[in-house]
């Protein structure tokens, strides 16, 4: 593998090789030193055009685990903010010797371009574009989905993923239902008619925009095994996508009573969310802070997910168990 660009991009065997890898990365770290030399000597640049709390913290402190050198690159008080191209910021990588390069852009494809276009010819691993892709993110949740679904092995073969929010302005989304399915997953997507995208239809998924009523399960698709709230991006909105934030919780938020019916219809189902959480209008308190919750789990499952895709694209290993690490 040498770019991971978009979920789709991954088979069955190089998304559960992936997460076999990550799975190992993870004893790693109840280690007392919890750092190996798989990547010593080698530079891997972070370029963020975007904001980013979580996604650019874990892949640093992935590859400083794997012994890498990290360079961050924000655009804020760079050479972008005064006009610099993509392109000619990739070439100022190369220049100074970037082994690996992780971008988030504003831009639907610029990462699939920054390793396409001929600038650069090291890995690019994409932590976000636009409104497109979010890989890591779907491997970091279909990781966290195995863990609490199949013990940590195998797929998730016949299991139910329920997502919902915005799926307009989601990239998390979109990864998640390619990734999931590919996965052997089932894909609801629930939000309201202006939060599906056009041409929905053709994903891989069902559709609903009764939250209540897919919670509660039907015969075909069962009750939910997880429930993925996505955060209202209210930055990406510049109209009316609902008549107020007190409507939208009633009708999409995951409250103290939605949860406590998920847990009659299925006592396993867990809470997922990508984060930043929007308390108190896609998810209440009670349900982000309940047991259920896997959203700190997330996180920490971000940084094992990252450190086996900066593994594999740059050492190119894949499938690596923990005794063969290091």
């Amino acid at each position: 593998m040498k770019h991971l660009l978009d979920a789709r991009d991954l088979t069955r065997d190089e998304a559960v090789s992936l997460l076999d890898t990550a799975e190992a990365m993870a004893q790693t770290q109840s280690r007392q030193i919890k750092k190996l030399p798989a990547l010593r000597g080698l530079t891997v640049v972070n370029l963020f055009f975007e904001d980013s709390t979580r996604t650019r913290i874990s892949f640093e402190a992935a590859a400083k685990r794997l012994s890498a050198d990290v360079i961050n690159f924000s655009a804020k008080g760079s050479s972008v903010s005064k006009g610099e191209s993509l392109k000619d910021t990739a070439q100022t990588l190369r220049a100074i010797g970037a082994d690996a390069v992780v971008v988030r852009h504003s831009a639907s494809g610029a990462p699939h371009r920054l390793a396409h276009a001929g600038w650069i010819d090291t890995p690019v691993v994409n932590a976000g574009d636009g409104t497109h892709q979010h890989p890591t993110q779907a491997l970091l949740d279909a990781f966290t989905l195995r863990r609490h679904l199949s013990d940590g092995q195998g797929d998730l073969a016949g299991r139910h993923v329920v997502i919902v929010g915005d799926v307009l302005h989601s990239r998390v989304a979109r990864s998640n239902v390619e990734l999931l399915h590919t996965l052997g997953a089932r894909v609801t997507l629930v939000a309201p008619p202006t939060l599906l995208p056009v041409g929905v239809e053709e994903w891989t998924c069902d559709t609903s925009f009764d939250l209540d009523a897919t919670i509660a399960g039907d015969a075909a698709a069962g009750a939910p095994d997880a429930v993925m709230m996505l955060r209202v991006q209210r930055e990406r909105m510049n109209g009316g996508f609902f008549p107020s934030e007190l409507e939208y919780s009633r009708r999409y938020g995951l409250d103290s009573g939605r949860l406590a019916r998920l847990e009659s219809v299925s006592p396993h189902a867990i809470v997922m969310h990508p984060g930043p959480m929007n308390r108190g209008l896609e998810i209440s308190a009670e349900a982000a802070d309940s047991p259920r919750s896997t959203v700190v789990e997330q996180v920490s499952n971000g940084v094992s997910v990252r450190m086996a895709v900066l593994y594999t694209v740059l050492a190119g290993h894949a499938g690596t168990s923990q005794e063969e690490l290091p």
